[in-house]
């Protein structure tokens, strides 16, 4: 067995108190372990940083196929392969589409916390799993909800609850049933935006626009007429979407490390029909594009780490918006109030005014020096 203790989160954010692997991938391998000498491979979903997939093949299993809905954790399962010497031909990646679970008959999950993003997974794998599959799914107890057994009942004919470990528990689910929901993704009309929003289960707000998309959204007539915009972090790409509309000269990039939203962006900006006129692409941090190939960055940060509340993953995307604006170009952000970027706006960007500013949101414009 590998030593977890081993791997890294890189490329992702690293800090003291961010951990690359969790009492949950513990608990779902010990779980697993007993059943890897029956099954060809093993499918693998939700894997961080590669604990799961690499702990697996350390523990018997001949292959994984895993789906990571972030880039980061993509890389960071690749380079803690070759951290501990496991060869890459033994793991292949999926999008969450039926290769990745075509006739598999064990399944390991680390439960999302979004109930709509566990119900696409627990969709896909009743459709096109085996027959006789087992999907053993584990979280951290706080996290887990009654609602989750509810979702993969939809799914499944039998979901069983373990013990709690470690403040980790499993739910077991086998006997798989079709059509237990409504098919993903899924779309809903804003007639105030005159669009539809298409989103995967994955993906930040699902087909609704979130308090703080709309504050930005507001402000838009306020932009200047740009040549090169990049939405950065685009979600389901509705800034992509409205920014375009509203300047038609613009050459607009949506770009996300979530492949949940790539797929969701792109299927928006389908329906708006912009596809010619909007690319979207799956980066880290915009790490594809050019350095100072932007006149205008629009970004909606999060301010999430996992659970954890952590500033580094904003200031990561402050400075890939430095990187990716021209001199004198505009980095135009929406945050939390309470969260106070604006010093490090400052710092990496340049000179940053406010624009507005609500109890709960905040919307600066900041100059690239």
């Amino acid at each position: 067995m590998i030593d977890p203790d081993i791997l890294r989160r890189w490329p992702d954010v690293e800090a003291p108190e961010l951990l690359a692997h969790d009492a949950t991938d513990r608990l779902l391998l010990d779980e697993a372990a007993p059943r890897l000498l029956d099954v060809p491979d093993v499918v693998v979903i939700g894997d961080r940083y590669g604990a799961l997939a690499l702990g697996a093949l350390s523990a018997g299993a001949a292959s994984v196929r895993v789906h990571q809905d972030a880039l980061s954790g993509e890389r960071a399962l690749d380079a803690n392969a070759a951290r501990v010497d496991v060869p890459l031909d033994t793991v292949t990646h999926h999008e969450l589409e039926p290769a990745l679970v075509a006739g598999a008959r064990l399944v390991l999950l680390q439960l999302p916390r979004s109930l709509d993003a566990l119900d696409e997974i627990a969709a896909l794998v009743a459709a096109h799993a085996a027959p006789d599959v087992v999907l053993v799914a584990g979280g951290r107890v706080k996290h887990m909800t009654r609602a989750m057994n509810d979702v993969l009942g939809r799914h499944f004919d039998q979901v069983q609850a373990g013990l709690a470990r470690q403040k980790s528990r499993l739910l077991t689910a086998s006997g798989p049933r079709q059509g237990g929901s409504a098919p993903w993704p899924r779309s809903q009309r804003h007639d105030d935006l005159g669009l539809t929003v298409v989103a995967h289960g994955a993906v930040f707000a699902g087909s609704g626009v979130d308090i703080g998309t709309r504050q930005l959204l507001d402000v838009l007539d306020r932009m200047p007429e740009a040549a090169s915009v990049v939405d950065l972090g685009c979600g389901t790409g509705l800034l992509a979407v409205e920014y375009a509309r509203r300047v038609p000269s613009s050459r607009v990039v949506a770009t996300d490390q979530s492949s949940a939203a790539v797929a969701s962006a792109r299927a928006t900006i389908a329906a708006a029909g912009l596809s010619e006129r909007v690319e979207v692409r799956r980066a880290d941090a915009g790490d594809s594009l050019p350095e100072g190939s932007a006149d205008l960055v629009l970004l909606n940060p999060p301010f999430h780490v996992g659970a954890t509340v952590h500033a580094a993953v904003a200031q990561v995307l402050f400075d890939a918006a430095a990187r990716l604006l021209r001199p004198g170009g505009e980095l135009w952000t929406v945050y939390n109030s309470s969260l106070g970027h604006r010093p490090a706006l400052e710092r990496t960007v340049g000179p940053t005014r406010q624009v507005t500013r609500s109890p709960k949101f905040t919307v600066t414009a900041s100059t690239r020096r």
